[in-house]
């Protein structure tokens, strides 16, 4: 039987694809006044952080492209950056699979405690899969809501 934090992971990832479905490698690099980022940003920083914490703390392969750390972990702003942004298709393709990956290698070890435990910049302190997993939900919701933001200004 499905878990449900693995429906609630896919059901946050297809409001996102769906949020950014009409959204060109154009639109996606338009920087809005008031965002130090742009909608591609936050679609790469989405993948690197849910891919950080669903396979690193567990010691399981990242499926991460060398230039996405650079490009796309906490702090980096795309102004600052020397390297070539991924098109929105490689980027959404990515991020269509993460879930499916995410499911297929820790559904069955939601309540394994992490080797090294983890304090987001926020002050959550992460010990297990599930923990790290369910912030995950409270990331990429954050990033939807800028997303869907920046989209409403562009429009």
């Amino acid at each position: 039987m499905e878990h449900y934090l693995m429906r609630q992971l896919q059901f946050a990832r297809q409001n996102t694809m769906k949020l950014v479905k009409d959204v060109d490698d154009i639109k996606s690099e338009n920087f809005i006044k008031g965002f130090n980022n742009h909608i591609k940003w936050n679609l790469g920083h989405i993948y690197v952080v849910h891919e950080r914490f669903a396979f690193h703390f567990v010691g399981e392969e990242l499926m991460l492209p060398e230039a996405y750390l650079p490009l796309f972990s906490p702090g980096t702003k795309p102004l600052e950056v020397n390297e070539p942004m991924p098109s929105m298709e490689e980027l959404t393709n990515a991020l269509n699979t993460q879930i499916t990956r995410i499911e297929r290698r820790l559904s069955n070890r939601l309540k394994e405690q992490v080797t090294t435990p983890y304090t987001t910049s926020t002050g959550l302190y992460l010990q297990s899969v599930e923990e790290f997993l369910s912030f995950c939900l409270y990331h990429e919701g954050m990033h939807f809501a800028t997303i869907k933001a920046m989209k409403q200004l562009l429009s």
